[in-house]
């Protein structure tokens, strides 16, 4: 790297001077026309592009989807590009109201070619362009403002003069025209190649055109390009005959950013692709922007609901795969590891519950999981970063634990302790051995066999055969109640620990005749340590007998 890139690089030279912007104060208060162009510029980008049976299978996901518009390719630039057009067209697998978007340069031979793979479609979309840039003008073309205009104004007639061989046949036809690399171009030079091709189109306000203005390489912030479409908004002639269109790419990691304050900005239409698939960065995500929308109120007009088939397909049709930190979409996005989030998650969806009618409030979720076809046992998992309440939510959630809180305290950082050792994520599964291993099989130093109490004058006796280090013992116990008993006998050892029963609770652990029940205890020695115990079995009772004996092996 450079010591002094300003000796290399320079900051952007082409923001408009807007002074009064307006796009700051405005909110977003209902979702744009969506554009799908992952059959095209999403294509292009692929080391493998799709074939013409992946191309169709991604083409009705994203009609099922809801896209009404989707450039389904450049179909003057490849035999298999023409072929898949001619396919949805005779074929029948394009709906009525589904424009099909076609891209083409200002070219005589492909616009002819594009024409001919059109003929007999319902709606289409001609989509021409030509960069316009200070650097291709000047790099790649080699020509002047004035030269790249009639580019684009030739372009603009040959496309028009050949429109009634589309209408002839019943064709609805719109016309869309970007000038690429708009964010780079000069604002006023942007709309006057803008305006002389609409000089040529002549759109009205019954008949609009799409004039869509591409940040086809990031080059500043997403500010600036909110400044460029205002200005073109408001200073552009007959701004009520064009859709103004947003394209943006992912140079500096803010194409979201960009769509969103350059809808703020007046436009009306954003193109992108499923998860962001595009050339060098990749093209604006549109399942981000639609659930952002969706998250704050505002219907997208696009079903997500079943994001778990959409990324099954996007997969197998581009070989991609999504990343697992990827907006909504990624493998772990509603997942916590750290203690006081999944903390927190649990708490939230536990009000939630209560109150499910009440706005989505809940702590680290931006939308609830299940709206996208997520579950919930998907937000917590645990590894060396977790903490107890990540814990006491997979053994509940899973397999019905219901830790009281200073259980939750006390076996949180021994799960934690294991968990580090194992050094990798643990499933609820191994949490429950881990939980056996350090309260349910705890039967030694002691033990006790053929355990029976019986009532008389409102008091408890127990007997039974108690084990310590496999050495027996009898053991007889009098108290107000079976666990009371128990202890009075066990401290009547001479070489047993004094302690009391501070905390109990227990609860069913299945249903049915031979249910399981479950029970916690915490016992507190004479010298004031602490400890708890759990026990098992399908006698309530005996389960409590178990866990005292429990939390007096792990004193």
């Amino acid at each position: 790297m450079q010591n002094d890139p300003s000796k290399k690089y320079q900051p952007f030279q082409h923001a408009p001077k807007l002074t009064d912007r307006q796009w700051p104060r405005r909110t977003l208060t209902q979702a744009p026309r969506w554009a799908s162009v992952d059959l095209r510029d999403g294509n292009q980008a692929l080391a493998v592009p799709m074939n013409i049976s992946q191309k169709l299978e991604l083409f009705q996901t994203l009609v099922k989807i809801g896209f009404k518009e989707i450039e389904v390719g450049f179909p003057s630039a490849s035999n298999t590009e023409f072929a898949f057009n001619r396919l949805l067209i005779e074929k029948g697998h394009a709906p009525d109201d589904v424009w099909l978007q076609v891209l083409v340069q200002a070219r005589e031979d492909l616009i002819e070619r594009t024409v001919e793979s059109l003929i007999g479609a319902k709606r289409v979309i001609i989509h021409m362009y030509n960069s316009t840039s200070p650097a291709q003008r000047r790099v790649v073309f080699g020509k002047s403002k004035d030269e790249i205009k009639a580019i684009a104004v030739n372009g603009a007639r040959m496309i028009k003069d050949r429109l009634h061989r589309l209408t002839a046949g019943g064709t609805e036809v719109m016309l869309q025209y970007s000038p690429e690399s708009f964010s780079m171009t000069e604002v006023e030079y942007a709309k006057e190649i803008s305006e002389a091709v609409m000089d040529v189109w002549q759109p009205t306000p019954q008949h609009k055109m799409i004039l869509n203005l591409p940040d086809t390489v990031e080059v500043a912030m997403p500010n600036v390009y909110a400044d460029q479409i205002e200005w073109i908004c408001r200073n552009i002639k007959n701004r009520d005959s064009l859709i103004i269109s947003l394209h943006t790419h992912n140079d500096r990691c803010t194409g979201v950013a960009a769509t969103e304050l350059g809808m703020l900005a007046g436009a009306d239409r954003v193109e992108g692709t499923l998860f962001g698939n595009g050339e060098r960065t990749g093209n604006l995500d549109i399942v981000t922007v639609a659930l952002n929308l969706y998250m704050h109120g505002i219907d997208p007009k696009l079903d997500f609901s079943n994001l778990g088939s959409i990324i099954d397909v996007y997969e197998r049709s581009t070989g991609m795969t999504v990343p697992p930190r990827q907006p909504y979409a990624g493998e772990l996005v509603f997942t916590a590891f750290s203690g006081s989030h999944q903390d927190a998650i649990k708490k939230g969806l536990a009000e939630r519950e209560k109150n499910s009618s009440s706005p989505w409030d809940v702590p680290y979720l931006t939308i609830d999981p299940a709206d996208i076809g997520r579950e919930y046992r998907e937000v917590i998992r645990v590894n060396s970063q977790s903490g107890k309440g990540g814990v006491a939510y997979l053994l509940e959630s899973e397999f019905g634990i219901e830790l009281p809180k200073d259980m939750q305290r006390e076996f949180g950082p021994i799960a934690n302790d294991a968990v580090d050792k194992l050094g990798r994520e643990v499933s609820g599964a191994e949490l429950k051995a881990m939980f056996w291993k350090e309260y349910i099989e705890r039967t030694s130093p002691w033990n006790i066999e053929n355990f029976s109490t019986y009532s008389k004058n409102g008091k408890v006796n127990c007997q039974g055969s108690l084990y310590f280090k496999e050495v027996q013992t009898g053991i007889n116990g009098n108290g107000n109640g079976p666990l009371a008993a128990l202890v009075n006998g066990i401290c009547q050892i001479s070489y047993a620990a004094q302690f009391e029963i501070t905390n109990y609770s227990e609860h069913a652990l299945s249903s049915g005749e031979g249910a399981a029940a479950i029970a916690y205890i915490q016992i507190k020695s004479a010298d004031g340590k602490s400890r708890w115990g759990a026990g098992v079995d399908t006698n309530i009772e005996l389960a409590s007998v178990k866990a005292v004996l429990s939390a007096l092996n792990r004193l």
